[in-house]
Order: structure tokens, then sequence, then C-alpha cells
């Protein structure tokens, strides 16, 4: 392997018919290893078309805030900013 490069394989499949549209078949060897399933994301690179696995934008987030309470630093940035209005003294509630 090259150095900075991932390994890859080469793999030939067919494109079939799937009612009015066209598709490839994946090996499920192929799908695991990339971690494919249910939706992906399609792009297109010049003629490639690249398939990868649709990531939740807050993937992550719950590890990440359980980590900042662990060590402390999950305070309120602004708790010491005064209230912009009398509205938000008297009205405001969460």
């Amino acid at each position: 392997m090259v150095a900075g490069r991932e390994a890859h394989e080469d793999m030939k499949t067919s494109i079939i018919r799937i009612g009015n549209s066209q598709g490839i078949r994946i090996p499920k060897t192929l799908l695991e290893r990339c971690r494919l399933k249910g939706e992906v994301d399609l792009e297109v690179r010049g003629t490639n078309l690249v398939v990868r696995p649709v990531v939740s934008p807050r993937a992550g987030w719950d590890e990440a805030f359980r980590l900042m309470a662990e060590r402390g630093d999950d305070r309120l940035l602004d708790a010491d900013t005064p209230s912009q209005t009398i509205w938000d003294e008297t009205e405001w509630r969460w």
C-alpha cells in the first residue's frame, strides 16, 4: 500500500434494469466493508460515481457531550451575560 492512500479493490459488475431505472448489485461484503445500508449519498466526480454512507450531522454528539460533562467542560458560557430586555427578565420561560 502506498503511504497516505487507502487500499482498494477492483471489481466488475453489470448495470441491470430495475423497473424503469437501472442499478448495480453490490456484494454484501463490500456493503459491510464500506458500512453502506439504507440511504446512501451519491456524488458525481467527473465521470466517477461515488457512493458513501449517509452520516448524521450530529453523529457522535452524545459521546462528545458525555465526555465534556465528565471533564467539567460543559458550563454555560454566557451565564454571566445580563438580559437584553425587560421581557427577557420578566416574560421568558424555558
